[in-house]
């Protein structure tokens, strides 16, 4: 009789136990999406970034051959002279 006792609660042990574990796996389901969704906008995030330092390191470019440029226009404006207004 104590036999029959003893298996019943294991198997209501066990019972709730795979309850809970399909409970669980329920759960995690969005959980999966979500990091997924997070690990594909991070991607993008880093890729925009080395966009963002690649137009960063043009527009340096761009500002030190605008500041050339306007030397130069400096020195031609000086060479020419007080004729050339």
């Amino acid at each position: 009789m104590i036999l029959w006792v003893v298996i019943a609660l294991v198997l209501v042990g066990l019972l709730v136990l795979v309850s809970a574990a399909a409970s669980l796996a329920g759960r995690l389901r969005p959980l999966r999406r979500a990091a997924t969704t997070l690990l594909r906008r991070q991607a993008e995030a880093e890729k925009l970034q080395a966009a963002a330092v690649t137009l960063a390191r043009e527009a340096e470019t761009l500002r030190l051959k605008a500041e050339i440029t306007q030397e130069r226009l400096a020195l031609i404006k000086v060479k020419s002279g007080p004729r050339g207004r």
